[in-house]
């Protein structure tokens, strides 16, 4: 079965309560965003190069040189294939009949103590969770924790010792658009499958997967883009650099036949470092929050708010009651006008840095938030209002679960 997550036009990543942000019509993108998880069936392809007379000596090198690669491939797998699960989930579903669903992940090896990372929406209202490791080995399995915010989770298997090669985690701060991207996992069912292609994209959010038609709407923020082929199936897989280390965990796919169109996504190696240790330790993990939705000030809406239409900020359209935001004062937008044919707020506050460092989007607020502050933590907003520049002090709050 697949679930769908939205794309946002307006990302409202710091959102609670009824507060959502305004989702694109269907046609702004070639599909949409979803989980690569299934209960399904499979397949793949491959190519050669020509050699000619002629060309004797090119041919030799290029031949030298795809041997060389085809060596780190098969290294890399045998490294990494052993580390890495099918999960196979009875989930609950609301169904005429009742009962529940099959659904299909994948995971990977955290420790020797049998800690296993997948995402969260693989093991979403699980009612029974077996591992099957490469040797064929299936083992029933407990949650240990889940951060729904993150779309990760940790499961736990009593496995002997054999069983158990933990992945070797990189770090995504150092991953550039180009390099080689290597995906593991088990799409539509199809165990240990190697996928190869390169880093397309960087920076990107990825809309938090909600239950609620009311829940807040989030986004995980700095998302790695790539090519390498990844279907459902392979949620919770890794994706690999050239040396094998993990730089992210595959997440979701942007395509509109639910299958591989050359869009993939994974949670960023930085991410899980910091949320999976917090799930083994205490079953949870607390992500900062301020409380607000807005947008990017594009110069339309600057000029439109009598502002220079170089500036650049995250614009605040809606403050949350009650909320960090709504505590240190900060103001929402108190109108709206329409622009290019579309209805948009306009006329609250402007963050234009964070703790001195510049803010030139939505993205870059939410991507400071989750990867530089702390819950508990006080920050300083440089704003513009109404044009003039001021500074206010929030303390940052839990954000609450999607």
């Amino acid at each position: 079965m697949y679930r769908n997550l939205k794309l946002f036009s307006v990302v409202a990543v710091l959102a609670v309560g009824s507060i959502v942000a305004s989702a694109c019509s269907p046609s702004a993108f070639v599909g949409s965003v979803a989980p690569l998880f299934t209960a399904s069936t499979p397949t793949g392809s491959v190519a050669t190069v020509p050699a000619s007379g002629a060309t004797q000596g090119l041919v030799t090198t290029s031949s030298t040189t795809l041997d060389a690669y085809q060596q780190v491939m098969e290294q890399i797998y045998a490294q990494v294939s052993p580390s890495v699960v099918t999960i196979n989930v009875n989930q609950s579903a609301q169904t005429l009949s009742g009962g529940s669903q099959p659904a299909l992940g994948s995971g990977f090896v955290w420790d020797t103590q049998g800690h296993i990372v997948t995402n969260n929406h693989v093991v979403d209202g699980a009612q029974d969770i077996q591992v099957t490791f490469s040797d064929g080995t299936t083992l029933p399995a407990t949650v240990v924790g889940t951060d729904p915010n993150t779309d990760l989770a940790v499961i736990q298997v009593s496995a002997p010792a054999g069983l158990l090669h933990p992945v070797r985690m990189g770090d995504s701060s150092k991953v550039v658009v180009g390099q080689v991207a290597i995906a593991i996992g088990n799409p539509f069912g199809e165990q240990d499958t190697m996928t190869v292609g390169i880093i397309s994209g960087l920076g990107r959010n990825l809309p938090v997967q909600t239950n609620s038609f009311q829940g807040a709407s989030y986004s995980i923020p700095d998302v790695i883009q790539t090519d390498a082929p990844i279907n459902p199936g392979n949620s919770g897989g890794v994706l690999l650099d050239e040396n094998g280390y993990v730089i992210g965990v595959t997440s979701a796919i942007e395509s509109n036949t639910q299958s591989s169109s050359g869009i993939g996504f994974a949670i960023p190696s930085n991410i899980v470092n910091e949320v999976v240790p917090a799930l083994i330790r205490t079953g949870q993990h607390q992500t900062p929050y301020l409380g607000i939705s807005g947008a990017t000030l594009v110069s339309q809406l600057a000029q439109a708010m009598g502002l220079n239409p170089n500036t650049q900020g995250a614009l605040v359209e809606e403050v949350v009651p009650g909320g960090p935001a709504a505590k240190a004062g900060l103001q929402g937008s108190s109108q709206s006008i329409t622009l290019d044919g579309q209805d948009v707020s306009v006329g609250g506050d402007v963050i234009t840095a964070i703790n001195g460092t510049a803010i030139h989007s939505m993205d870059d607020l939410v991507a400071y938030v989750a990867s530089s502050t702390e819950v508990g933590q006080t920050v300083t907003l440089s704003i513009l209002r109404d044009g003039k520049p001021m500074q206010l002090s929030l303390t940052l709050g839990v954000r609450p679960s999607a």
